[in-house]
């Protein structure tokens, strides 16, 4: 048996979240080769909060565990690239959606979608980085593979409380970036300048509707936003500016114009973590392993167990969470 976060639906159509105990024989099989990992952390993320919550249809399938990664050790293969004993890091492949994903003590899965734990980070600094740390990196190599580098001025962070936000925050400084964070938050200033922000602006700078080009600021944007924010950034890029989209948190809208593109030269990236193919995903997780500050992981995580992880997915939804939530599925 092992325990796990196991939701329902119940007649009336509402997603139920309780912790239960199920057994190893219940994990889901597979038609190509299976990986049975013993999971150490896993994390709470704003998908996560949506599939507990069920605010949003998420979950493709019931019963689902959530948890879109986790980090563990091979317990059981019928993979040959995979032994027991391996120490393994899942983010993303639908894991938690319509695969049974990581917060739990156990999950099975694809061999294809599992990466190696790189030697130099924990389980924990592991989870603690999560797929918002993987995704902030996601978008650094984006914002450089078009011609982004430190001295091409300002670097913009939306989101910037928030687990990719942090992240970004924290990896652009440590690489020498310029980083200029946009929160909501007016008490978490302080933070973000801990975690390397240059200065700190307003939300409602951005949030808003804007004219279609603005004073020229921004060699790069990491956007998880979207909606005005994101129209807003492009508006205000500097020519040849480079934005990273990857999330949704004020819209999926993108009320702009072609101004900034063909006016500006514009580039408009999106970013994709869960189905990232594993070459990009294992050079991400090399360069999160020398890139992240020991001391972003210590300010950025905190910690609950699996109990805790049903609130958290809650207050995640609702702003009240800052940075990351590592889940110890095993407490």
């Amino acid at each position: 048996m092992f325990r796990a976060i196991y939701l329902t639906k119940s007649d009336d159509g509402k997603t139920e979240a309780n912790v239960k105990n199920i057994d190893v024989s219940d994990l889901p099989n597979f038609d190509q080769p299976g990986v049975t990992v013993a999971i150490k952390y896993s994390t709470i993320n704003y998908k996560d909060g949506l599939a507990i919550t069920g605010k949003a249809p998420v979950v493709r399938k019931f019963p689902m565990v959530p948890g879109i990664d986790f980090c563990g050790i091979v317990s059981a293969s019928d993979d040959p690239n995979w032994k027991i004993g391996d120490e393994v890091i899942l983010n993303g492949w639908g894991v938690g959606e319509s695969h049974w994903g990581g917060l739990a003590q156990m999950a099975r899965v694809s061999g294809d979608w599992l990466i190696r734990k790189p030697a130099s980070l924990t389980a924990k600094d592991c989870m603690s980085i999560g797929t918002a740390g993987y995704t902030a990196m996601l978008c650094i190599m984006a914002l450089e593979k078009n011609g982004v580098n430190p001295q091409s001025g300002e670097i913009l962070v939306t989101g910037a409380s928030g687990g990719v936000g942090s992240f970004a925050i924290s990896l652009l400084s440590n690489l020498g970036y310029q980083v200029i964070a946009s929160t909501g938050k007016d008490g978490e200033h302080d933070y973000l300048k801990g975690l390397g922000a240059k200065d700190v602006i307003s939300r409602a700078s951005l949030s808003e509707p804007g004219k279609p080009l603005q004073k020229e600021r921004w060699a790069g944007v990491i956007d998880s936003v979207g909606s005005f924010t994101l129209a807003n950034a492009c508006a205000s890029s500097i020519y040849g500016g480079v934005v990273a989209s990857c999330g949704l948190a004020q819209g999926m809208d993108l009320p702009l114009s072609v101004a900034p593109f063909i006016l500006r030269s514009v580039s408009l990236i999106g970013v994709d973590s869960v189905m990232a193919k594993r070459s990009i995903r294992d050079t991400a997780w090399k360069r999160l392993a020398s890139d992240t500050p020991q001391t972003a992981l210590n300010s950025i995580a905190q910690l609950v167990n699996l109990e805790g992880a049903i609130d958290a997915g809650k207050k995640i939804l609702t702003g009240e969470v800052r940075g990351r939530i590592v889940v110890d599925v095993n407490v």
